[in-house]
C-alpha cells in the first residue's frame, strides 16, 4: 500500500504527531507514505495562513526517515489550497523546498473557507457547483507547479443534504474541461478515499469522473487517505485499487522528487 495523503501536526487541524502517523503506517506494512501538511494562504479575507515552517518539517521528516530506514519509504510533500491571486506566492514556496509530492486543492473561494464559511449554504446546488469548479478550472489555467489535483469534487463533503447533489450529467461539461485541462499539462488526479468517511458513498473523485478521465486519456492517479489521525492511515486503500482497476486503470503512482513512479494494480 501507498498512502499519498497523510497529516500530521504541521496541519493546524490535526493533532497527531508525525512519528505516531509513521508507526500507524509501519503497523499496517504499508511501503510508503508521503506526508501532505496542509499549506493555506489568505484565508476568510484576512489574511490569516494556514501554514507551517518548512525548515521545521523538512527537519522532522528525515528524522522519521532515519529512524525508520529500512522499515518504511517516507516522502514529503505539502497539499496547497490554491486561489488564483496566490500564483507567485506558491511558486516560490514550492521552487524554494524539495518536496516530493505536490497536491493543488481549493478549500477556500475568493478567501472564504468552504468549510468554515458555510460555502454551499443558501445556494441552490447548480449555482454552487458552477462557482467552485469554474473556480478550479481558473486555478488550473494560471498555475502549473503541482502534480496532482485533490480531492477535484470536494465540494460534494459539504453539502447540508447529500441528496440535494445533482445528478453528475448535469455537470459534466464543466468536469470535462477541467480533466482536459489536467491531462493537457501531465497532471494527475488523487483518489481521495475520505468521501466514505464523509459518508457520501464514495471516494472523491466519484467513479463518473474517473470514467471520464479515463475515457478522455487520463492516467496519472495516485490514492491518499487524507488522514487526520493514525488510524485512518491506509483508509479504503485497497477497495480504491480496485475500483481503479474496475475502471480499466492499470497503474497507480507515487512520487519521488516531483518524479511520477508507476505501481501496478495488482
Amino acid at each position: 500500500m501507498y498512502d499519498f495523503h497523510i497529516h500530521s501536526d504541521f496541519s493546524v487541524d490535526c493533532k497527531y504527531l508525525m512519528e505516531e502517523m509513521v508507526q500507524s503506517a509501519v503497523e499496517k506494512g504499508i511501503k510508503s507514505i508521503c506526508f501532505t501538511d496542509h499549506i493555506d494562504y489568505d484565508l476568510s479575507g484576512d489574511g490569516i495562513n494556514f501554514e507551517f515552517r518548512p525548515v521545521d518539517y523538512f527537519k522532522k521528516i528525515n528524522q522519521m526517515k532515519y529512524k525508520y530506514m529500512g522499515q518504511i519509504e517516507i516522502l514529503s510533500g505539502v497539499e496547497i489550497g490554491m486561489q488564483p491571486h496566490l500564483v507567485q506566492r506558491y511558486n516560490g514556496l514550492i521552487d524554494n523546498h524539495p518536496f516530493d509530492f505536490v497536491i493543488m486543492s481549493i478549500h477556500s473561494i475568493d478567501k472564504k473557507d468552504i468549510y468554515i464559511d458555510q460555502f454551499t449554504r443558501g445556494k441552490k446546488p447548480m449555482e454552487a457547483l458552477n462557482i467552485y469548479y469554474d473556480y478550479l478550472y481558473n486555478c488550473l489555467e494560471k498555475f502549473d507547479n503541482y502534480d496532482v489535483v485533490g480531492h477535484i469534487d470536494y465540494i460534494d463533503r459539504y453539502f447540508e443534504d447529500f441528496s440535494l447533489i445533482p445528478d453528475f450529467k448535469e455537470y459534466s461539461s464543466n468536469i470535462e474541461n477541467i480533466l482536459k485541462i489536467i491531462i493537457e499539462k501531465g497532471k494527475g488526479l488523487e483518489v481521495n478515499t475520505a468521501g466514505m468517511r464523509y459518508k457520501l458513498g464514495y471516494y472523491n473523485p466519484k467513479a463518473e469522473i474517473l470514467k471520464l478521465y479515463k475515457e478522455l486519456g487520463g492516467e496519472i492517479v495516485t490514492i491518499g487517505s487524507d488522514a487526520h489521525n493514525p488510524e485512518h492511515i491506509g483508509y479504503h486503500y485497497r477497495e480504491a485499487e480496485k475500483m481503479l482497476r474496475d475502471l480499466g486503470f492499470k497503474y497507480t503512482y507515487i512520487y519521488r522528487d516531483r518524479k511520477k513512479v508507476p505501481i501496478h494494480i495488482n
